[in-house]
């Protein structure tokens, strides 16, 4: 017999296969996280434990209905009503899309993505121009526009830059704000400046130096030098290759992988190549300074070839001493498993710094193939879950 926790999930997952017209069979009732169930006789069950999938049935639900309850109203079904209730309106996507990612596996969502477009039309957000102008820049908002912007007509996607711009141009500056102190150089106190710039002025040695000048009747010193620090900046020779997998899980980093470059773009004497791919290898090194091109050109979704682009990368060195090579992967190989690692070994043997970036998002919730970054790092490759700062503070060490 099973357990009473057991036969409560069985009927959940039920549930999100059936749908909600299986409520009456299965005596099954979806609540908010931590919330009771009743039970086919008519009492009611706590969710077993806490925490866990079985929280987040009900966000499951609400969200599936979302979608495949347009196959009742499609046919007819009374009681189907896809903005009433507590089911989200056609404006809310965005928040559909959330759920989507957050809930369910890669491969899922690609399904629950492909079916609203091409088997129940939900282009609500790429066919209004100005809804689209009316909704609030989000971050969210953003990731609906890079999932649905190839089905845009022109006046849309005008409108879609812009909100992307908008948000994107908001991400710089409090990134900028964020790593700007730690790759840009910071104040020499131990170098004199002939620059006589006030923000310059060093009150300490300046005073040190004028004590022999201390007026005694009118108790003041008297300046007869200023001494001047000097703002250093570094400038090194670097060549930064970021190449970003660009597949339908990697959406957050794409962003912020975007943004990074744009910022490492404006580092003093520091090249920087920007590499998209999935089993193709687009270089957007000349869009590298404008986050927004990039997101508006990158496709996303389909398989994965890290080894392809990794050796496209090999083909952008020119000094291998100064060029740092920056990966950002899930590490999910689709090509042969040996390929990707041999890749970091000959960067590595040539003299070359790889960095495995496993997640890029503020967050920094690294979602990984394991084995294959600890083969990549086996091969000589330096691997890590970071948020941008921290990617920042990790570049200005190797920089310095």
């Amino acid at each position: 017999m099973p357990e009473p926790g057991d036969d409560w999930l069985a009927r959940q997952r039920w549930r999100l296969v059936l749908g909600k017209f299986s409520e009456r069979s299965l005596g099954s009732r979806f609540g908010d996280e931590g919330a009771a169930a009743e039970g086919a006789s008519g009492e009611t069950q706590k969710r077993p434990g806490s925490g866990g999938p079985s929280g987040n049935y009900g966000r499951m639900d609400r969200a599936l209905d979302y979608l495949y309850g347009r196959e009742y109203g499609r046919r007819g079904v009374r009681g189907f009503n896809p903005t009433g209730g507590d089911q989200p309106s056609a404006l809310n996507i965005p928040d559909w899309l959330k759920d989507v990612r957050e809930l369910f596996p890669r491969e899922t969502v690609e399904i629950l993505e492909k079916h609203a477009l091409e088997r129940y039309g939900m282009t609500e957000l790429v066919t209004d121009a100005e809804s689209l102008r009316k909704m609030e820049p989000s971050y969210e908002l953003l990731k609906a526009v890079m999932s649905f912007r190839n089905l845009m007509a022109p006046d849309v996607l005008l409108a879609a830059r812009k909100l992307v711009s908008q948000v994107v141009e908001d991400l710089k500056r409090k990134l900028t704000q964020e790593v700007r102190p730690v790759l840009w150089g910071k104040l020499n106190r131990q170098r004199r400046s002939p620059l006589k710039l006030a923000r310059n002025l060093d009150w300490h040695r300046t005073i040190r130096a004028n004590l022999k000048n201390y007026d005694r009747e009118k108790r003041r010193i008297v300046l007869e030098s200023l001494l001047f620090s000097s703002r250093v900046e570094r400038h090194l020779p670097w060549h930064i290759i970021m190449a970003v997998d660009c597949s339908g899980s990697m959406m957050d980093s794409v962003i912020h992988s975007a943004i990074m470059a744009g910022i490492f773009k404006g580092l003093p004497a520091v090249r920087v190549s920007l590499v998209a791919f999935d089993t193709a290898v687009v270089d957007l090194s000349e869009h590298a300074d404008d986050p927004t091109e990039v997101l508006m050109s990158v496709q996303l979704g389909g398989g994965t070839d890290i080894a392809g682009a990794m050796g496209y990368c090999e083909g952008l060195v020119q000094t291998p001493a100064r060029t740092i090579v920056v990966l950002v992967t899930d590490f999910c190989e689709g090509n042969a498993p040996g390929l990707l690692p041999a890749s970091v070994k000959r960067l590595r043997e040539a003299g070359a710094r790889v960095l495995g970036l496993a997640a890029l998002d503020a967050e920094a919730n690294p979602v990984y193939d394991r084995d294959m970054a600890e083969r990549c790092v086996a091969a000589g490759a330096e691997v890590a879950a970071l948020t941008p700062r921290r990617l920042a503070e990790w570049m200005a060490r190797i920089l310095s």
